[in-house]
């Protein structure tokens, strides 16, 4: 498909696509990696996503194809079920394969169908790139005080971030993109400050967490989507810094 989907509609099938792709994440690729090297974060990977090469391997979901690089070669599968993800990645489905989440993911049942569109999947794809793109970009602005961390997908809220900022002086917050939840339908990108906010202050204009979003509605159009995120974004870092 060369088609990019991305910075074009929502189809109606995106939100299903989303947490159907949520669940993936977080029982299937994340675990296979955590087995392996006790670390779980993820990456933009060709067509969707998945994690960094691991143990000699990497595990990732292309458009609506489970894909397992090893050094003989590359399985692909179709997306079917939970279960069969986590099996194809080598381990056996664990509803619970890591204690310390503060709110993990409810799981469905492990043996329903999945129902993920092809364009769903690679729109996600594309939002999560473009997102690391744009942190890299950030990152590359901060100071050494700030001790900005490496962007990574956390297969808990399903998004990509990293964090900027001294925490000791309120300076600290997450710098991320989602692609969507419960309170927002669509893809966004946002900033969730870890210490006080002035909320008399409109830049601060999302109720569901501490901090402020931008969406994806609002990044469409004849604009610049990259000038658009790094000037959110640096509005955030001004304030958090003042």
């Amino acid at each position: 498909m060369t088609d990019s989907p991305l910075w074009k509609p929502l189809q109606n099938s995106y939100d299903t696509s989303r947490k159907h792709l949520h669940q993936l994440a977080f029982f299937a690729v994340s675990p296979a990696r955590m087995e392996a090297v006790g670390r779980m974060g993820l990456r933009p990977t060709p067509g969707g996503f998945g994690t960094p090469e691991f143990d000699g391997r990497v595990a990732r979901v292309e458009g609506s194809l489970l894909v397992h690089e090893q050094s003989d070669g590359v399985a692909t599968q179709r997306i079917s079920t939970v279960r069969e993800a986590a099996v194809f990645f080598g381990r056996e489905y664990e509803e619970v394969w890591f204690e310390d989440f503060h709110d993990p993911l409810q799981p469905m049942d492990p043996d329903e169908d999945l129902s993920i569109d092809e364009v769903d999947s690679r729109l996600i794809g594309e939002w999560f790139a473009f997102g690391f793109d744009v942190l890299a970009t950030l990152r590359s602005r901060a100071t050494a005080s700030d001790d900005a961390s490496e962007p990574q997908i956390w297969p808990e809220h399903f998004d990509g971030a990293n964090e900027i900022g001294d925490a000791d002086a309120g300076q600290r917050a997450s710098y991320g993109f989602s692609p969507g939840d419960d309170a927002h339908p669509e893809p966004y990108a946002y900033v969730a400050a870890w210490g006080e906010i002035d909320r008399s202050d409109p830049y601060w204009n999302d109720s569901a967490f501490n901090g402020s979003s931008i969406s994806y509605q609002d990044l469409l159009g004849p604009g610049d989507p990259e000038a658009a995120c790094l000037s959110f974004f640096m509005d955030a870092y001004r304030r958090l810094h003042a």
